[in-house]
């Protein structure tokens, strides 16, 4: 059995290479809920949505959230009484958001509803939120140095003020009293080989370790996890890790990734841009794996999991 960490974009492509070369069935992802917001009434999980429908081959490619053929016509008509859109749902995608609140407010935990989504999808891959109690992720941030400090939620930071206001710090609340999913302690006790996907390492795999139970288990159990950087030439495939780490004294590169996973991490694959730092991160006592990482296309997402198989 396989285990991985997974958050955003990058951990969902990532999932779809490795269903290409395992079998699904053995694949639980444990994916970051710290991102969840409610807009509208609705509970969003972003992170749970983008693995589920990434591995159902429904995503939006053009977009690289959401579902393919999306249209916006309730925002719109929303857009009409003044009510703020700018977190946009799709038509189709409401239909999900709709079915998890209900469930969630009938006092089903959020692992048995994501399990209910899956399968009305059609998905053996099993995906477990990291844990059924509320964790938000909330940043203190600075419109100019030295200036008034204000706190967004992450989807304000992210979406609203597109990732403008610098970062002071990074809370994760409510993960100090939060319970790993129920199923997930064990799955990772039991996995051959622990991922860390290619994510954000602050707010995507960052939350996750903040859970009580989970870094600890992961530690144990180091020399079968291998990481995936999601960093190339110093830069991220995608999102806003180097806003994020750079601020909180991590740093931009590859080297910064495997800093911060070390005590739990034996392995990180790194990207062929990366390969003069393979010494840097080998005496952080790493073990460094160069290779192909930008997955542009099915084929070589499926060969990066590969080759992080291997690794591990």
């Amino acid at each position: 059995m396989l285990v991985a960490l997974a958050g955003g974009v990058g951990a969902a492509r990532f999932l779809r290479g490795l269903v290409d070369v395992v079998d699904p069935a053995s694949i639980t992802a444990i994916v970051n809920t710290a991102d969840d917001e409610e807009f509208h009434g609705l509970h969003v999980s972003p992170d749970l949505d983008s693995v589920t429908y990434t591995l159902a081959d429904a995503h939006n490619h053009t977009l690289g959230w959401g579902l393919e053929g999306e249209t916006f016509t309730v925002m719109d008509a929303l857009d009409r009484y003044g009510v703020p859109t700018w977190f946009r749902l799709g038509d189709k995608d409401l239909g999900t958001h709709l079915f998890r609140t209900q469930r969630l407010r009938a006092g089903v935990a959020l692992s048995a509803v994501t399990a209910e989504i899956t399968a009305a999808w059609g998905l053996r891959t099993r995906l477990l939120p990291m844990t059924d109690d509320t964790v938000a992720t909330r940043f203190t941030v600075e419109d100019a140095p030295g200036g008034p400090r204000r706190e967004l939620a992450m989807q304000e930071w992210f979406v609203r003020e597109r990732c403008a206001p610098a970062i002071v710090d990074v809370a994760f609340v409510g993960a100090d009293a939060a319970r790993p999913a129920p199923g997930l302690l064990e799955a990772l006790h039991a996995a051959e080989a622990i991922i860390v996907c290619p994510s954000n390492p602050v707010i995507s795999i960052g939350p996750i370790l903040a859970v009580p139970g989970i870094r600890d288990v992961l530690v144990a159990r180091r020399d079968r996890v291998v990481g995936v950087s999601p960093l190339i030439g110093g830069k991220p495939v995608k999102g806003p890790a180097d806003k994020l780490m750079g601020p909180l004294g991590i740093e931009v590169s590859s080297v910064g990734v495997a800093a911060a996973y070390r005590d739990f991490c034996a392995t990180l694959v790194i990207n062929h841009a990366d390969a003069a730092d393979a010494g840097r991160i080998e005496a952080l006592g790493v073990r460094p794996v160069v290779t192909e990482t930008l997955m542009r296309d099915p084929q070589v997402a499926a060969a990066l999991a590969r080759t992080t198989l291997e690794a591990a």
